[in-house]
């Protein structure tokens, strides 16, 4: 059995932020740490940090997330019953290319997700901050820009279907209130660069490799 991306990247994921909640070594040698970056040439942290949380509340939230968005885009177009009967998908848009493009952008969403906060944080040695959110982000509104409305997603303890760009809203919601509140080590700013980052790569990359004009495909899906 051949495990999908998603499911890899969950696995690695939960296995490293585990090892580092009794690590603090750990947890320091991968964090995010703008002020040390440049000064010690550690620039793996742009890619490190996104594998370490804060807790396993926010763990599993990323995680659970990104389950539930991931595997979406990366499998083959899913059957519902509401529409034209597929949800689309990066595997059912691109192809056999899909899940390569899927790696990728989830990869680059981790380093793209903090340059902002790079660049406005570079300075000041108190900032630190970790966790998979800006990916997330990233993978959370490509799925909702190519299905702005058939999906819906169960959450947590909540009965009820919640349609995805619903979902999206409130996750930058939260997200700008907690960046605003900034008492924490998580990258809530790398949430709203993710979101938008992953918007932005599936409208291009759909363009160039599908000849899909997403944002057109967006705005049917509300007119129909």
């Amino acid at each position: 059995m051949t495990l999908s991306i998603t499911i890899t990247i969950i696995i690695v994921t939960c296995l490293v932020s585990i090892a580092a909640f009794s690590n603090n070594r750990i947890m320091n040698d991968l964090m995010f740490y703008p002020a040390t970056i440049k000064k010690n040439n550690q620039f793996y942290r742009f890619f490190t940090y996104g594998f370490i949380h804060a807790d396993y509340i926010h763990l599993a939230f990323n995680m659970i997330s990104l389950w539930s968005f991931g595997e979406l885009l990366e499998s083959d177009s899913i059957s519902v019953n509401t529409g034209d009967g597929q949800l689309m998908t990066y595997k059912g848009l691109f192809g056999e290319k899909g899940k390569l493009l899927y790696l990728v952008l989830y990869v680059s969403a981790i380093i793209v997700s903090v340059i902002p906060d790079y660049i406005k944080h570079r300075h000041n040695y108190a900032y630190r901050a970790l966790g998979a959110s800006g990916a997330v982000s990233a993978v959370i509104f490509a799925a909702i820009a190519l299905e702005p409305r058939e999906l819906e997603l169960t959450l947590f303890l909540i009965p009820i279907p919640i349609p995805g760009y619903i979902f999206a809203l409130l996750f930058v919601a939260l997200s700008t209130y907690l960046a605003r509140k900034g008492q924490d080590n998580i990258g809530h700013g790398a949430h709203l660069t993710g979101a938008i980052y992953g918007l932005v790569f599936t409208i291009v990359v759909a363009k160039l490799a599908a000849d899909y004009d997403v944002v057109r495909g967006f705005l049917d899906a509300f007119r129909n």
